[in-house]
């Protein structure tokens, strides 16, 4: 059943329950349309660390969420059931064992016939993501935003970290390459071929220059065709977004998108066939005034608004 969230009308914002726009916090995702779950890990971060604090950082400023979506007329908790389930119990320091640990909770989301959102942690967290979801889908469509590419074989000689996830999950026959398109990668490069790696794999990659070339809308109808009808997930790195906008993450990249282009972007996906989705690389030691957080939490209720755009037209499957 359906529960909307406390009202700063009637309870005060720093009254705040510790979950994601002050959800009821919940023990199970049985009977819920979607749950949301930390992944609180940041041992793989190749440069600045702390990432770990992400998931707390963005359900505190989550609080300043209301349930209306004015662009999309639906009122995200009207028609969907959701809460917030915690953190994955992560091992720090150690990526495997946290791998099983998210996920084996991905999958018992999934299992429970709701659909995970799960908020990192570095990048690394999505490849725990995708087993679970390639176990219940089959190799799914991707859509990734990202001013990375990580598509690495190895970084500092290890194949595991969060410039290798999307190499490792092409590797393990988690995602459909035919079906997978990166967007917004910029910045300089060892490898001057790098960003035809993608394409070399497979995949479709529109660095950020081209994004410009073409505009947003044009953007959006690409990302449609690729993806077509195939079950989707959608990973958000929030260095997607300029770091005037989103200076708290660990790998900046200048040259990105505005926070009103991200917005755009998620809004643009109404029709997708959404399985999951994460977003992560939020690190609040290098934020200010909390702006990248909120920007997250921001994303990440617009993605709630698909969901219950979808449910209202009764399309959400």
């Amino acid at each position: 059943m359906s529960q909307q969230p406390a009202s700063a009308l009637t309870s005060p914002r720093f009254c705040n329950m510790g979950t994601f726009m002050r959800l009821q916090r919940v023990n199970s995702a049985k009977g819920l349309d979607f749950a949301i779950a930390g992944a609180p890990f940041d041992t793989a971060s190749s440069f600045r660390t702390g990432s770990r604090f992400g998931p707390s950082a963005i359900r505190n400023i989550s609080c300043m969420m209301k349930p209306n979506n004015v662009i999309q007329q639906v009122n995200i908790m009207e028609g969907l059931a959701g809460g917030d389930l915690g953190d994955f119990p992560i091992v720090p320091g150690y990526i495997h064992p946290t791998y099983a640990a998210i996920e084996a909770g991905v999958a018992q989301i999934l299992q429970d016939g709701a659909l995970p959102i799960v908020l990192g942690g570095d990048h690394s967290i999505t490849l725990a993501e995708l087993r679970a979801v390639a176990k219940a889908y089959g190799p799914v469509a991707l859509i990734h935003f990202d001013s990375h590419s990580d598509l690495c074989d190895t970084v500092f000689g290890e194949k595991y970290n969060h410039g290798t996830p999307f190499r490792r999950a092409l590797e393990e026959g988690l995602i459909d390459p035919s079906h997978c398109i990166q967007v917004g990668m910029r910045g300089s490069l060892y490898d001057p071929d790098e960003h035809k790696m993608a394409t070399q794999l497979g995949m479709e990659l529109i660095p950020a220059h081209k994004v410009r070339q073409m505009g947003l809308q044009a953007l959006l109808q690409a990302i449609r065709e690729r993806v077509g009808d195939r079950p989707c997930f959608l990973t958000f790195d929030i260095d997607f977004v300029d770091p005037a906008y989103a200076p708290g993450t660990g790998t900046p990249e200048v040259g990105g998108f505005t926070s009103y282009e991200a917005l755009e972007l998620i809004r643009g996906l109404t029709d997708v066939h959404f399985v999951g989705f994460d977003l992560v690389e939020v690190l609040p030691a290098y934020d200010h005034g909390e702006i990248t957080a909120y920007l997250a939490a921001n994303l990440v209720f617009e993605f709630l608004s698909i969901l219950a755009l979808q449910k209202k037209r009764g399309t959400l499957r």
